[in-house]
């Protein structure tokens, strides 16, 4: 018997059940593929398939309760937190002018943790400090312009006021002291700015934690002037204990029987307090898209301004885009202030 036909024949079975089972194992690996690759993208971003926000949300100020700060952030939180279904929590991380909560926000890698600052730090920060912690221009995702606010130059209601206060300020030299929120603030350049504009002016720069300890250190004697902003200042000027001198810039509606410097003969101080809502670099796109729609809504909105206009606050609601730009601007001005008076922080 020849053995040949029987060897082709088990070699056609082979080879036929070979190719089936080589088909079987390549569509099984390529339905496996895509499930495989999706659980890897989970484990690596478990945001990634979590409709934002899942949890409770954190936004973080670097002054205490109280300051002007901290009241904006507490008027967006409460219609923020309905917006998005989630608990919006107030977190005050208080220190380095609000530089410590900053550094937090940059940090946080939850998705879900924000920070309510001023301007001072995103603008003038990076170039104060040798070793701040923090990239303002890398390691924030900026979300919305929040409020703005001249700043008001007041004294004890014991001073005079005007010209003469100016004319007294330079007699004292270096005997008065001025306030402000911290180091670099914009409070404090303000009036650096302001020294340099008038001649002979010397006060001595004595920082606090916020501004009500600004007035408060101002009511107790300890300071003989600083530049706050309205809201905190106007219920002392109407008691009588305080002095407004001026605003920087021009008139404001926040206080609209107040003159500005500039008609106490202080030419060219036009800078303005605001506060900004931000995230870290690393927020999430849904999240930065989300906000970006509620935040500017939430801050225009008739209740939200009334509010923060009773604090001393005229409402904004920029886009990230219009934040952005603020920055930039605002970077350049107080940089010139910082080289022309030589101030560094270390």
């Amino acid at each position: 018997m020849n053995p040949l036909p029987q060897m082709q024949s088990r070699l056609k079975k082979l080879s036929a059940f070979s190719i089936q089972a080589a088909r079987t194992t390549f569509l099984i690996a390529a339905c496996t593929l895509p499930i495989c690759g999706t659980a890897q993208n989970s484990l690596k971003n478990p945001e990634a398939t979590t409709a934002w926000p899942s949890r409770p949300i954190r936004i973080l100020v670097g002054f205490p309760g109280g300051s002007t700060p901290d009241m904006s952030a507490r008027t967006l939180a409460e219609p923020l937190s309905k917006a998005l279904g989630q608990p919006v929590i107030i977190e005050n991380r208080v220190g380095a002018s609000g530089n410590i909560a900053a550094d937090l926000v940059a940090k946080a890698s939850d998705d879900h943790t924000l920070g309510v600052v001023i301007n001072g730090n995103l603008t003038s920060a990076r170039q104060l400090y040798a070793r701040l912690p923090y990239d303002p221009a890398r390691d924030f995702a900026p979300i919305s312009l929040l409020t703005t606010a001249p700043l008001m130059l007041v004294a004890p209601a014991s001073l005079p006021g005007g010209a003469e206060f100016f004319a007294a300020a330079k007699q004292a030299g270096s005997q008065w002291n001025y306030g402000s929120v911290g180091n670099g603030s914009v409070a404090h350049l303000g009036m650096e700015l302001i020294k340099s504009r008038s001649p002979g002016m010397a006060p001595v720069h004595v920082p606090y934690s916020g501004n009500p300890q600004v007035v408060t250190a101002m009511l107790g004697g300890q300071i003989q002037m600083a530049l706050v902003p309205p809201g905190l200042a106007m219920p002392h000027i109407r008691s009588g204990k305080l002095r407004a001198i001026g605003l920087t810039g021009g008139r404001s509606l926040l206080a609209p029987d107040v003159p500005p410097l500039a008609d106490a003969g202080l030419k060219n101080v036009n800078l303005e307090v605001w506060t900004a809502l931000i995230g870290p670099a690393r927020l999430s796109k849904a999240a930065q898209a989300r906000l970006a729609q509620e935040v500017p809504r939430i801050i225009r909105d008739a209740d939200t301004r009334q509010k923060l206009f009773a604090q001393g606050w005229q409402a904004v609601g920029t886009s990230p885009e219009g934040l952005t730009g603020r920055l930039k601007d605002e970077t350049a001005i107080l940089g010139n202030i910082i080289q022309t008076r030589g101030i560094k922080i270390e």
